[in-house]
């Protein structure tokens, strides 16, 4: 008979490991200016990674990765359904009152560029950085 060993839990990340985890996950937003819409992809491999080693790191990469879902993803779905209303309408002349809105639209991916960038500066000076309105929900999905 194999009687398997039971395995020990996975090592504990230091903090500076932490740190830097965290901080990789939060600039995977980075990737989106290389690939258009992979970034999603860094936070969510560094959670299902580390969540097992460091509440800190699950916290940051679970954080990063709903942030760039909603405001990445879901910012450049808006934006490209806000063009294709402008373009529509600009066809009979209101759609060329819609293009301030567009543009102001357009800017939502840009923003969160800019805010990841911030929350990875942030997680690697080993501050508990939290996204405005997902920080709460996402550690109250950690800690239930």
């Amino acid at each position: 008979m194999n009687e398997q060993m039971p395995q020990s839990p996975p090592a504990p990340l230091t903090p500076e490991e932490e740190r830097q985890w965290a901080m990789i996950a939060h600039l995977g937003v980075l990737v989106n200016l290389i690939s258009g819409f992979l970034g999603p992809v860094v936070p969510l491999a560094i959670y299902m990674i580390y969540k097992d080693r460091s509440r800190y790191v699950a916290y940051q990469s679970l954080q990063g990765l709903i942030f760039q879902l909603i405001w990445w993803v879901g910012g450049g779905i808006l934006t490209g359904v806000a063009w294709a209303i402008t373009g529509t309408l600009s066809a009979v002349l209101i759609g060329l009152l819609c293009i301030p809105f567009a543009c102001v639209i357009s800017a939502m991916p840009l923003a969160a560029l800019g805010y990841g960038v911030y929350g990875g500066i942030q997680a690697s000076q080993g501050q508990d950085f939290k996204y405005w309105l997902i920080g709460d929900w996402v550690r109250s999905t950690l800690t239930g």
